[in-house]
């Protein structure tokens, strides 16, 4: 054997079938199969030793294709779910869907021709719209099963199903015995474009929107008591001036409020144009507000007098456009001096703030528009025209007209619009079912203060949308969805709804769905004794708000299904929800129960590109999930990454606020997961010839470097641990991607290819080394199992020894022991590292500079000044130590020599000086080993082995 590369036979390569690539558009259906036909989420979910752990799952609406959210959102509630199955728990995730509501019945009739949506009847449109939801549950459900999402896929709860409708009625039930749920007459957001009452998580308020402002005088009538002697010497030439950012409410104006604590003026106008004077001659304006409307208005205007608003109260005037006298009345704080005139024009049928003003004051609620957003009879001469088309101008022509008009300018302003439509919505008055918020406010913000928000910025959320929210409105005039159980007296039109009606209609739903309601006749609907008290019936037509579906569900599964709990450990959906699924579960279960559904809620932001922006169709922008794990058209231009990378990219994300994609993050984020999977694979080869067993070396007997870094692994993995217990899934990403290049690949690994390489096979050199990967190994496939599960179920079936679990999840958490934990060989290791680095520095200069190619061609020379640091290295740098802690091994040089004077480093080319040390690389001296690449001095010792060095000649008789 003395030809030379005779040897490469004799050096123990890694050996394993652990592909390099993923491979993962095979491999990880592969996976997910494997793990269905052993049962191992079913058992493990079920028989695990520790607590249940219950994540319950909002609801996605059932109306198309899962977008990059939807993966977000799945996706950290898989690594949750998995983190704590690893951790022993019995985990309870049954996903859900919104099945009900506009969307779904918009996308059902846009699939029909006009003729046929004229003839649908309520029943046939709900079944249209049911099998619609069905499919889409079908295909929503098969993608969240692609992105490795585990869960009770089989049983998921559907707001359309019977046993869960029952559930939903059994909870309005409550709340309306409770006195919290009424009918009344009340502005609500109104869509024309959908026709239904719309609640505030139903709106957006888009950029952009400018609206036709209009500051306009209403003329004075009659003066107050108090104010006799101030203001009737104006009259009748006398105004109250007042500013709408919506001219056609005009007609809905029943008063003039005021904020009893602004002061007021009088104000002569003088034009300075030479038009001639129209309208009222003196206006009655907050006093702060004169300078700034001698501006607006392009006028002259003279304070004649001035007088406390609350003063004002009980003054009337003139509507402009209809014959009626109002009052000024007086308002709250929503009347500010930030813009308009300081007088607000009321009309209690199309504001909140004016609903609340008028029934004060026993106004009426007047709202002259109908269903479409027209004008009815009762606006007179305005009826059939449009409000937000050329009714709002009409309105402007004839105040212009009666010379009440002062100024019309756009204003840029946040102004609400249908999210599914996308078109304006209105404040209306109609007759609508309400859940008074005021009755169970101060338990619902109790409750908000008992639960756990993660980020915790989401209390300070939705505790003010809860102290602020007005009563909800829960009535929508649709078809599709679950319907108010309530009856109405054909004569007095007087509602019929009490717990016998209510537990009546709740059996027949839970027995035949909701369609009962639809499909019976009044009388089956019926409880004695009202199907025979003479009197007529007729069911009502309304559906309630989806949000009140969805809000039911801790009643409908969390509460109703046995393997559940209610309470439940944990919501978790986007940012969003404070305003919907949070507050709408929040607020059923305080007015049922007294409490919040959740104990801890967790929240994230919504996906952007990489350069932040929005992700919409038109910009092309969007990130589809299907094509990052399958792959596109292209798939040059889109590789298939599989389901992995895309979970690797929901833990790298500091999801508590807005988070980036494109195809360079995921690109990079594939990069990550290769370099992980390398590492796995030379940890997997390493040990291909290993048996724990038996070839294990115990702790006491470990080298300082194999010591060190088991203090490296207790202290990776406790960071790990730490940071899903943080739910910091980021700090996890970065922890294990540092540990992977920087703890691994460039440290230890690379120091080990020596000792598991050159040694023989079963020598304690070799042996030690293996004992640290294997408990590497396991460890970082278990602590990437959350997150990167098919990787790490992927190692696992490729570990070559046996081992008692078939699968990573039925192994269990990290393990480490306390006993490897050392600061002391830790900070001198650090030091170590540090030296290396350094060494490395100067190795790579003398390589660019072709001095040497490899480093094991190089000598390095060291002198240390600092006298108790160079002890400590000249110890490590013995010539007869166990083979390991050695400087050659920790440098890759095949000679390091310590010097005590710097002198002999200077003539050197190749140096480098630091606060600690000053380095030289030399060559090295000797020849080259044939085998293991060393240069030794030794070399052609050996009788039988000319070519080798003094470590390779032992090495072959098993004894290096």
């Amino acid at each position: 054997m003395t030809e030379p590369g005779q040897y490469k036979d004799t050096v123990n390569l890694p050996k394993t079938n652990f592909d390099m690539r993923a491979n993962a558009i095979k491999r990880e259906p592969e996976i997910q199969k494997f793990w269905e036909e052993n049962n191992i989420y079913s058992r493990l979910s079920q028989e695990n030793p520790g607590e249940v752990f219950i994540l319950h799952d909002g609801p996605p609406y059932a109306n198309g294709q899962l977008h990059i959210g939807h993966a977000l959102n799945k996706i950290l509630k898989d690594i949750i779910n998995r983190y704590h199955l690893l951790q022993g728990r019995k985990i309870r995730y049954v996903a859900g869907w919104d099945c009900h509501g506009l969307p779904i019945e918009l996308k059902v009739l846009q699939n029909m021709k006009s003729a046929e949506r004229q003839n649908l009847t309520p029943l046939q449109l709900r079944q249209k719209a049911k099998g619609f939801a069905l499919k889409t549950v079908d295909e929503q459900r098969e993608s969240f099963k692609r992105y490795g999402v585990w869960g009770d896929w089989d049983n998921p709860y559907l707001t359309l199903k019977p046993e869960y409708e029952a559930a939903q009625i059994g909870v309005f039930g409550a709340m309306y015995l409770k006195g919290y749920i009424y009918r009344g007459l009340k502005p609500v957001h109104w869509s024309p474009s959908s026709k239904t009452a719309l609640a505030e998580a139903e709106l957006e308020y888009p950029e952009g929107h400018v609206s036709r402002s209009i500051y306009a005088a209403f003329p004075v009538v009659k003066v107050s008591e108090k104010l006799k002697s101030v203001l009737e010497p104006f009259l009748p030439d006398l105004g109250v001036a007042v500013w709408t950012t919506t001219p056609w409410t005009i007609p809905g104006n029943l008063a003039v409020a005021v904020n009893g604590a602004l002061n007021y003026a009088v104000v002569e106008v003088a034009r300075r144009d030479a038009e001639a004077q129209r309208g009222c001659k003196y206006l009655i304006v907050a006093a702060e507000l004169v300078e700034r409307l001698t501006a607006t208005l392009d006028v002259e205007l003279t304070v004649k007098a001035t007088f406390a608003g609350q003063d004002l109260e009980h003054c009337t005037y003139r509507h402009p456009l209809f014959d009626r006298e109002s009052p000024v009345v007086v308002g709250g704080d929503y009347i500010t001096t930030d813009s308009g005139t300081g007088l607000v024009h009321t009309a209690p049928g199309h504001g909140q703030e004016d609903y609340i003003v008028g029934q004060r004051y026993g106004l009426p609620i007047l709202a002259p528009v109908d269903d479409n957003g027209n004008f009815t009879d009762e606006a007179g001469k305005f009826a059939g025209l449009n409000v937000l088309g050329d009714g709002n101008q009409a309105i402007i022509d004839a105040l212009t007209e009666a010379g009440s008009l002062l100024k019309e300018e756009a204003y840029s302003h946040k102004y609400p619009y249908d999210w599914r439509t996308k078109k304006p919505t209105i404040f209306r008055a109609t007759e609508q079912w309400f859940a008074s918020v005021a009755g169970f406010r101060e338990d619902a913000l109790k409750a908000i203060a008992s639960v756990r928000w993660i980020p915790a910025q989401g209390e300070n959320r939705i505790t003010p949308m809860v102290a602020e929210r007005s009563d909800w409105c829960i009535s929508r005039q649709r078809s599709w969805g679950v319907p108010i159980p309530v009856f109405y007296d054909e004569e007095t039109g007087e509602a019929l709804l009490n717990a016998d009606t209510i537990n009546h209609i709740q059996a027949i739903i839970a027995e035949k769905g909701s369609d009962a309601w639809w499909e019976l006749s009044v009388e089956e609907l019926l409880p004695e004794p009202y199907r025979s008290n003479g009197r007529k019936y007729r069911r009502g037509t309304d559906t309630m708000d989806v949000w009140f579906d969805s809000g039911s569900s801790w009643a409908a599964v969390a509460k109703q299904r046995p393997e559940l709990g209610y309470p439940v450990d944990m919501y978790l959906e986007g940012s969003d929800q404070h305003r919907g699924w949070f507050q709408s579960s929040l607020l059923t279960s305080v007015a049922v129960n007294g409490i919040a559904p959740y104990k801890t809620v967790l929240t994230h932001g919504f996906v952007l590109d990489e350069q932040g922006r929005k992700m919409s169709k038109s910009v092309g922008n969007v990130v589809d999930p299907q094509i990052i794990i399958n792959g596109g058209k292209d798939q040059k231009k889109e590789p298939a990454y599989g389901a992995d990378v895309l979970r690797l990219w929901v833990s790298s994300v500091d999801y508590s606020g807005d988070v980036r994609l494109g195809g360079n993050i995921i690109k990079q984020l594939a990069d990550v997961r290769n370099k992980i999977r390398n590492t796995a694979r030379f940890l997997l080869g390493s040990l291909h010839d290993f048996d724990p067993q038996k070839d294990a070396v115990d702790f006491e007997e470990l080298p300082d470097l194999d010591r060190y870094m088991l203090h490296r692994i207790r202290e990776v993995f406790n960071e790990v641990t730490t940071a899903f217990d943080n739910f910091q899934f980021f700090r996890f990403f970065q922890t294990v991607q540092n540990f992977c290049v920087v703890d691994l690949s460039n440290f230890y690994l690379d120091i080990a290819k020596d000792r598991l390489y050159i040694s023989a096979a079963d020598s304690f050199r070799r042996r030690s080394c293996q004992t640290v990967l294997q408990i590497a190994l396991e460890n970082l496939a278990r602590a990437i199992a959350p997150v990167l599960c098919h990787t790490a179920e992927d190692i696992w079936q490729f570990i070559p020894y046996q081992t008692p679990y078939k699968s990573v999840f039925e192994a269990g958490w990290i393990q480490v022991k306390d006993e490897w934990d050392n600061g002391e060989l830790a900070e001198f290791w650090d030091t170590l590292r540090t030296l290396r680095t350094d060494v490395n520095k100067v190795m790579e200069q003398a390589r660019i500079e072709k001095m040497i190619g490899s480093s094991l061609e190089a000598k390095v020379l060291l002198h240390i000044p600092h006298k108790q640091l160079c002890e400590a290295i000249e110890g490590f740098n013995t010539e007869k130590g166990n083979g390991v802690d050695e400087l050659r091994y920790l440098l890759l040089a095949s000679q390091v020599e310590i010097v005590d004077d710097p002198a002999k480093i200077a003539d050197v080319k190749y140096t480098a000086t630091t606060e600690d040390w000053t380095i030289g690389v030399v060559n090295a001296d000797g020849e080259k080993c044939d085998r293991c690449w060393n240069y030794s001095t030794h070399v052609g010792e050996s009788e039988a082995h000319p070519l080798l060095c003094e470590r390779c000649v032992p090495a072959l008789a098993g004894e290096f």
